[in-house]
Protein backbone atom coordinates (compact mmCIF):
# COMPACT_ATOMS: atom_id res chain seq x y z
CA UNK A 1 0.00 0.00 0.00
CA UNK A 2 1.27 3.50 -1.07
CA UNK A 3 1.66 6.30 1.12
CA UNK A 4 1.16 9.54 -0.57
CA UNK A 5 3.01 12.48 1.28
CA UNK A 6 2.06 16.33 0.27
CA UNK A 7 3.00 19.49 2.02
CA UNK A 8 0.23 21.60 3.16
CA UNK A 9 -0.69 24.19 0.61
CA UNK A 10 1.03 26.90 2.82
CA UNK A 11 4.41 25.12 1.96
CA UNK A 12 3.46 24.98 -1.43
CA UNK A 13 3.15 28.39 -1.73
CA UNK A 14 5.86 29.69 0.27
CA UNK A 15 8.31 27.08 -1.87
CA UNK A 16 6.65 28.58 -5.17
CA UNK A 17 7.63 31.96 -3.70
CA UNK A 18 11.29 30.74 -3.40
CA UNK A 19 11.64 29.88 -6.51
CA UNK A 20 10.54 32.53 -8.38
CA UNK A 21 12.38 34.90 -5.64
CA UNK A 22 15.81 33.19 -7.20
CA UNK A 23 14.73 33.54 -10.52
CA UNK A 24 13.98 37.13 -10.72
CA UNK A 25 17.76 37.32 -9.00
CA UNK A 26 19.15 35.09 -11.47
CA UNK A 27 17.56 37.06 -14.04
CA UNK A 28 18.59 40.60 -12.85
CA UNK A 29 22.35 39.39 -12.76
CA UNK A 30 21.95 38.10 -16.10
CA UNK A 31 20.43 41.77 -17.78
CA UNK A 32 23.07 43.49 -15.89
CA UNK A 33 25.83 41.79 -17.33
CA UNK A 34 23.87 41.84 -20.66
CA UNK A 35 23.62 45.20 -19.92
CA UNK A 36 27.45 46.00 -19.50
CA UNK A 37 28.46 49.27 -20.25
CA UNK A 38 30.97 49.48 -23.45
CA UNK A 39 32.82 51.86 -21.30
CA UNK A 40 33.50 49.26 -18.90
CA UNK A 41 34.05 46.38 -21.40
CA UNK A 42 37.64 45.06 -20.71
CA UNK A 43 38.37 41.87 -22.98
CA UNK A 44 40.87 39.51 -22.27
CA UNK A 45 41.88 37.84 -25.61
CA UNK A 46 41.69 34.30 -25.47
CA UNK A 47 44.78 34.52 -28.92
CA UNK A 48 48.22 32.47 -28.01
CA UNK A 49 50.80 34.15 -29.80
CA UNK A 50 54.49 34.57 -29.21
CA UNK A 51 54.74 37.43 -26.68
CA UNK A 52 58.32 39.46 -27.03
CA UNK A 53 59.80 41.85 -24.22
CA UNK A 54 62.54 44.31 -25.46
CA UNK A 55 63.38 46.29 -21.95
CA UNK A 56 66.15 47.85 -24.12
CA UNK A 57 66.07 49.31 -27.20
CA UNK A 58 68.75 48.00 -30.26
CA UNK A 59 69.89 51.80 -30.72
CA UNK A 60 69.94 54.69 -28.48
CA UNK A 61 66.35 56.38 -28.33
CA UNK A 62 65.72 60.12 -29.08
CA UNK A 63 62.77 60.97 -27.80
CA UNK A 64 61.46 64.11 -29.83
CA UNK A 65 57.81 64.41 -28.54
CA UNK A 66 57.19 64.48 -24.93
CA UNK A 67 55.88 66.98 -22.01
CA UNK A 68 58.41 67.29 -19.45
CA UNK A 69 56.67 70.62 -17.91
CA UNK A 70 56.32 69.08 -14.15
CA UNK A 71 59.54 70.18 -12.92
CA UNK A 72 59.31 68.87 -9.59
CA UNK A 73 59.85 65.38 -11.73
CA UNK A 74 62.66 65.70 -13.86
CA UNK A 75 64.86 64.11 -11.48
CA UNK A 76 62.56 61.40 -11.77
CA UNK A 77 61.98 61.51 -15.55
CA UNK A 78 65.35 60.98 -15.52
CA UNK A 79 65.62 57.80 -13.79
CA UNK A 80 62.71 56.71 -16.02
CA UNK A 81 65.05 57.42 -19.05
CA UNK A 82 67.94 55.60 -18.14
CA UNK A 83 65.86 52.49 -17.60
CA UNK A 84 64.63 52.36 -21.29
CA UNK A 85 67.84 53.85 -23.14
CA UNK A 86 66.40 56.95 -24.32
CA UNK A 87 69.44 59.36 -24.44
CA UNK A 88 67.63 62.50 -24.97
CA UNK A 89 63.74 63.73 -24.38
CA UNK A 90 62.18 67.27 -26.18
CA UNK A 91 59.87 68.72 -23.66
CA UNK A 92 57.34 70.78 -25.45
CA UNK A 93 56.68 72.72 -22.46
CA UNK A 94 58.59 75.93 -22.84
CA UNK A 95 55.36 77.78 -22.61
CA UNK A 96 55.50 81.69 -23.43
CA UNK A 97 53.19 82.57 -21.61
CA UNK A 98 54.68 83.82 -18.17
CA UNK A 99 58.23 83.03 -19.24
CA UNK A 100 57.89 79.17 -18.14
CA UNK A 101 60.03 78.53 -20.47
CA UNK A 102 62.97 79.98 -18.61
CA UNK A 103 62.18 78.15 -15.49
CA UNK A 104 61.89 75.05 -17.59
CA UNK A 105 65.31 75.42 -19.60
CA UNK A 106 67.16 76.28 -16.16
CA UNK A 107 65.47 73.35 -13.85
CA UNK A 108 66.31 71.27 -17.21
CA UNK A 109 70.22 72.37 -16.88
CA UNK A 110 70.17 71.96 -13.35
CA UNK A 111 69.61 67.95 -13.80
CA UNK A 112 71.42 67.46 -17.00
CA UNK A 113 72.67 69.87 -19.83
CA UNK A 114 72.34 67.36 -22.38
CA UNK A 115 69.11 64.74 -21.54
CA UNK A 116 66.74 67.49 -21.63
CA UNK A 117 65.56 69.62 -25.30
CA UNK A 118 62.72 72.13 -24.36
CA UNK A 119 60.84 73.79 -27.26
CA UNK A 120 59.36 77.05 -27.08
CA UNK A 121 55.87 77.50 -27.27
CA UNK A 122 53.95 80.56 -28.24
CA UNK A 123 51.50 82.17 -26.95
CA UNK A 124 48.66 82.43 -28.83
CA UNK A 125 46.32 84.60 -26.46
CA UNK A 126 48.46 88.26 -27.24
CA UNK A 127 47.69 87.54 -31.34
CA UNK A 128 45.59 90.76 -31.22
CA UNK A 129 48.84 92.88 -29.62
CA UNK A 130 50.63 95.28 -32.48
CA UNK A 131 53.27 93.14 -34.05
CA UNK A 132 52.66 90.45 -32.26
CA UNK A 133 54.42 87.81 -35.00
CA UNK A 134 57.81 89.90 -34.36
CA UNK A 135 57.31 90.09 -30.63
CA UNK A 136 56.93 86.46 -30.43
CA UNK A 137 59.79 85.93 -32.87
CA UNK A 138 61.83 88.04 -30.91
CA UNK A 139 61.15 86.44 -27.40
CA UNK A 140 61.95 82.85 -29.30
CA UNK A 141 65.44 84.27 -30.29
CA UNK A 142 65.82 85.06 -26.44
CA UNK A 143 64.84 81.51 -25.66
CA UNK A 144 67.12 79.93 -28.19
CA UNK A 145 70.26 81.90 -26.76
CA UNK A 146 69.01 80.41 -23.10
CA UNK A 147 68.69 77.25 -25.24
CA UNK A 148 65.71 76.17 -26.37
CA UNK A 149 66.21 73.88 -29.44
CA UNK A 150 62.78 74.05 -31.31
CA UNK A 151 59.17 75.54 -31.06
CA UNK A 152 55.87 73.41 -30.53
CA UNK A 153 52.62 74.50 -32.02
CA UNK A 154 49.63 73.17 -29.46
CA UNK A 155 46.59 72.15 -31.63
CA UNK A 156 44.38 75.52 -30.19
CA UNK A 157 45.67 77.19 -32.94
CA UNK A 158 43.25 76.96 -36.09
CA UNK A 159 40.88 75.23 -33.96
CA UNK A 160 40.04 76.84 -30.79
CA UNK A 161 42.28 80.30 -30.79
CA UNK A 162 40.22 83.64 -31.23
CA UNK A 163 41.34 86.78 -31.68
CA UNK A 164 39.23 89.94 -30.82
CA UNK A 165 36.93 89.67 -33.97
CA UNK A 166 35.65 86.39 -32.16
CA UNK A 167 37.00 84.32 -35.41
CA UNK A 168 39.19 81.32 -34.81
CA UNK A 169 43.00 82.40 -35.78
CA UNK A 170 43.56 79.75 -38.70
CA UNK A 171 47.14 78.37 -38.73
CA UNK A 172 47.88 79.97 -41.71
CA UNK A 173 47.57 83.59 -40.60
CA UNK A 174 50.01 86.02 -41.84
CA UNK A 175 50.25 87.87 -38.69
CA UNK A 176 52.21 84.40 -37.70
CA UNK A 177 54.75 84.18 -40.69
CA UNK A 178 57.83 86.15 -38.48
CA UNK A 179 57.67 83.11 -36.20
CA UNK A 180 57.65 80.51 -38.92
CA UNK A 181 60.36 82.25 -40.99
CA UNK A 182 62.50 82.96 -37.39
CA UNK A 183 62.38 79.23 -36.80
CA UNK A 184 64.41 78.69 -40.36
CA UNK A 185 66.63 81.58 -39.71
CA UNK A 186 67.77 80.10 -36.21
CA UNK A 187 68.13 76.36 -37.65
CA UNK A 188 65.31 75.23 -35.26
CA UNK A 189 62.51 72.74 -36.07
CA UNK A 190 58.92 73.24 -35.49
CA UNK A 191 56.50 70.38 -34.20
CA UNK A 192 53.35 71.15 -34.95
CA UNK A 193 50.26 69.84 -33.80
CA UNK A 194 47.10 70.50 -35.82
CA UNK A 195 43.85 69.16 -35.54
CA UNK A 196 43.24 65.79 -34.18
CA UNK A 197 42.44 62.04 -35.01
CA UNK A 198 39.51 61.75 -37.71
CA UNK A 199 36.80 60.40 -35.32
CA UNK A 200 37.43 63.21 -33.07
CA UNK A 201 35.35 65.11 -35.84
CA UNK A 202 32.64 63.02 -36.43
CA UNK A 203 29.61 62.56 -34.40
CA UNK A 204 29.71 60.49 -31.71
CA UNK A 205 27.09 58.12 -32.36
CA UNK A 206 26.79 54.47 -33.55
CA UNK A 207 29.27 54.72 -36.34
CA UNK A 208 32.03 56.49 -34.52
CA UNK A 209 35.26 53.97 -34.17
CA UNK A 210 36.36 55.50 -30.85
CA UNK A 211 33.03 55.90 -29.71
CA UNK A 212 33.65 54.40 -25.96
CA UNK A 213 36.74 57.11 -25.66
CA UNK A 214 34.29 59.99 -26.54
CA UNK A 215 31.78 59.11 -24.52
CA UNK A 216 33.96 59.14 -21.38
CA UNK A 217 35.81 62.73 -22.55
CA UNK A 218 33.04 64.29 -25.05
CA UNK A 219 35.17 67.35 -24.46
CA UNK A 220 37.70 65.76 -27.22
CA UNK A 221 34.76 66.27 -30.08
CA UNK A 222 35.02 68.86 -32.60
CA UNK A 223 32.36 68.38 -34.56
CA UNK A 224 29.61 70.67 -36.07
CA UNK A 225 29.53 74.00 -37.16
CA UNK A 226 31.25 75.59 -33.99
CA UNK A 227 34.49 74.50 -35.28
CA UNK A 228 36.71 74.20 -38.49
CA UNK A 229 36.64 71.13 -40.31
CA UNK A 230 39.87 68.47 -39.94
CA UNK A 231 40.35 69.10 -43.30
CA UNK A 232 40.33 73.05 -43.43
CA UNK A 233 42.65 72.65 -40.72
CA UNK A 234 45.29 70.77 -42.48
CA UNK A 235 45.25 72.73 -45.52
CA UNK A 236 46.13 75.72 -43.41
CA UNK A 237 49.08 74.01 -42.40
CA UNK A 238 50.29 72.88 -45.46
CA UNK A 239 49.89 76.16 -46.60
CA UNK A 240 52.54 77.38 -44.17
CA UNK A 241 55.08 74.58 -45.21
CA UNK A 242 54.69 75.78 -48.60
CA UNK A 243 55.44 79.74 -47.77
CA UNK A 244 58.50 78.78 -45.87
CA UNK A 245 60.12 76.04 -47.13
CA UNK A 246 63.44 76.98 -45.33
CA UNK A 247 62.03 75.85 -41.77
CA UNK A 248 61.86 72.40 -40.67
CA UNK A 249 58.54 71.15 -39.87
CA UNK A 250 57.58 68.12 -37.61
CA UNK A 251 54.50 66.39 -38.03
CA UNK A 252 53.13 65.50 -34.69
CA UNK A 253 51.25 62.14 -34.61
CA UNK A 254 51.95 61.55 -38.10
CA UNK A 255 50.96 64.60 -39.51
CA UNK A 256 47.89 64.25 -37.66
CA UNK A 257 46.86 61.96 -40.30
CA UNK A 258 47.83 58.15 -39.52
CA UNK A 259 44.81 56.94 -40.68
CA UNK A 260 45.52 57.43 -44.02
CA UNK A 261 49.23 57.01 -44.60
CA UNK A 262 48.40 57.44 -48.41
CA UNK A 263 47.97 60.96 -48.09
CA UNK A 264 50.57 61.78 -45.80
CA UNK A 265 53.18 60.10 -48.26
CA UNK A 266 51.67 62.88 -50.54
CA UNK A 267 52.50 65.30 -48.18
CA UNK A 268 56.36 63.98 -47.52
CA UNK A 269 56.55 63.94 -51.25
CA UNK A 270 55.65 67.14 -51.95
CA UNK A 271 57.29 69.38 -48.94
CA UNK A 272 60.69 68.05 -48.75
CA UNK A 273 60.68 70.72 -45.33
CA UNK A 274 58.39 68.51 -43.38
CA UNK A 275 58.74 65.69 -41.19
CA UNK A 276 56.58 63.24 -38.90
CA UNK A 277 56.86 61.62 -35.35
CA UNK A 278 54.89 58.80 -34.13
CA UNK A 279 54.07 59.97 -30.83
CA UNK A 280 50.62 58.69 -29.24
CA UNK A 281 49.77 56.88 -32.49
CA UNK A 282 51.12 53.43 -32.62
CA UNK A 283 47.31 52.35 -32.01
CA UNK A 284 46.75 53.57 -35.56
CA UNK A 285 50.31 52.53 -37.13
CA UNK A 286 50.04 48.91 -35.28
CA UNK A 287 46.49 48.05 -36.92
CA UNK A 288 47.60 48.55 -40.27
CA UNK A 289 51.02 46.64 -40.31
CA UNK A 290 52.17 45.84 -43.53
CA UNK A 291 50.85 49.30 -45.17
CA UNK A 292 53.03 51.10 -42.31
CA UNK A 293 56.30 49.14 -42.53
CA UNK A 294 56.35 50.07 -46.11
CA UNK A 295 55.25 53.35 -44.81
CA UNK A 296 57.91 53.44 -42.37
CA UNK A 297 60.37 52.09 -44.93
CA UNK A 298 59.98 54.31 -47.92
CA UNK A 299 59.74 57.63 -45.39
CA UNK A 300 63.06 56.51 -43.26
CA UNK A 301 65.03 59.35 -43.22
CA UNK A 302 61.70 61.59 -42.58
CA UNK A 303 60.42 59.55 -39.52
CA UNK A 304 61.01 60.38 -36.00
CA UNK A 305 60.39 58.49 -32.57
CA UNK A 306 58.31 60.01 -30.41
CA UNK A 307 56.26 58.84 -27.38
CA UNK A 308 53.67 61.79 -26.33
CA UNK A 309 53.72 60.25 -22.66
CA UNK A 310 55.90 61.11 -19.85
CA UNK A 311 59.18 59.02 -19.62
CA UNK A 312 57.81 55.56 -18.14
CA UNK A 313 60.24 52.68 -18.91
CA UNK A 314 56.40 50.28 -18.85
CA UNK A 315 55.54 52.62 -21.86
CA UNK A 316 58.98 52.88 -23.99
CA UNK A 317 58.93 48.99 -24.14
CA UNK A 318 55.32 49.30 -25.81
CA UNK A 319 57.12 51.08 -28.20
CA UNK A 320 60.32 49.54 -28.27
CA UNK A 321 57.82 46.01 -29.33
CA UNK A 322 55.98 47.82 -32.06
CA UNK A 323 59.24 48.64 -33.81
CA UNK A 324 61.19 45.98 -33.30
CA UNK A 325 59.47 42.68 -33.39
CA UNK A 326 56.90 40.87 -35.09
CA UNK A 327 54.63 40.38 -32.04
CA UNK A 328 50.87 39.68 -33.05
CA UNK A 329 47.46 41.57 -31.33
CA UNK A 330 48.80 42.93 -28.22
CA UNK A 331 47.45 46.02 -26.41
CA UNK A 332 49.26 49.32 -27.30
CA UNK A 333 47.24 51.15 -24.34
CA UNK A 334 50.31 51.23 -21.56
CA UNK A 335 51.83 53.26 -24.30
CA UNK A 336 49.84 56.40 -23.89
CA UNK A 337 46.00 55.59 -23.20
CA UNK A 338 43.24 53.73 -24.37
CA UNK A 339 42.69 54.51 -28.06
CA UNK A 340 40.11 52.86 -30.04
CA UNK A 341 39.17 48.85 -29.45
CA UNK A 342 41.60 47.45 -31.40
CA UNK A 343 44.88 45.41 -30.79
CA UNK A 344 48.32 46.25 -32.98
CA UNK A 345 50.80 43.89 -34.53
CA UNK A 346 54.51 44.81 -34.85
CA UNK A 347 56.51 46.13 -37.39
CA UNK A 348 60.17 44.44 -37.15
CA UNK A 349 61.97 47.06 -39.04
CA UNK A 350 64.96 46.79 -40.31
CA UNK A 351 68.02 48.01 -38.17
CA UNK A 352 68.82 50.38 -40.71
CA UNK A 353 65.80 51.94 -40.28
CA UNK A 354 65.09 51.64 -36.54
CA UNK A 355 68.44 53.36 -36.38
CA UNK A 356 67.12 56.09 -38.28
CA UNK A 357 63.72 56.69 -36.46
CA UNK A 358 65.12 56.02 -32.84
CA UNK A 359 67.88 58.74 -32.81
CA UNK A 360 69.75 59.42 -36.36
CA UNK A 361 66.88 61.79 -38.27
CA UNK A 362 66.75 63.54 -34.85
CA UNK A 363 69.86 63.80 -34.50
CA UNK A 364 70.01 65.34 -37.85
CA UNK A 365 67.61 68.08 -37.30
CA UNK A 366 68.31 68.69 -33.51
CA UNK A 367 72.07 69.81 -35.21
CA UNK A 368 73.23 72.16 -32.40
CA UNK A 369 73.03 68.95 -29.82
CA UNK A 370 73.92 66.23 -32.65
CA UNK A 371 77.77 66.11 -31.41
CA UNK A 372 76.53 65.61 -27.47
CA UNK A 373 73.76 62.98 -28.00
CA UNK A 374 75.41 59.42 -27.94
Amino acid sequence: MKVLFQLPAVCRMVCAAGIMALLLVFTAQAQEKANLRLLDWRPRSELVVPQTEITKPKFPVIDIHNHLGSLEKTEEFLKEMDKAGVTAAVSLDGHSKDDFFKKHLKKSAEVSKDRFLVFFAPDWERIDEPNFGQKEAKRLTEAVKLGARGIKVYKRLGLTVKDKTGKVVPVDDARLDPIWAKCGELGIPVLMHVSDPVAFFKPIDQYNERYDELAGHPEWGYYGNNFPSKEEILAQRNRVLARHPKTIFIGAHVANLPENLGVVSQWLDEFPNLYVEIGARISELGRQPVTARKFMIKYQDRVLFGTDTQPSFNAYKIYYRFLETADEYFDPAGGHHLQGRWMIYGLQLPDEVLEKVYNKNAQKILSAYAGKLK
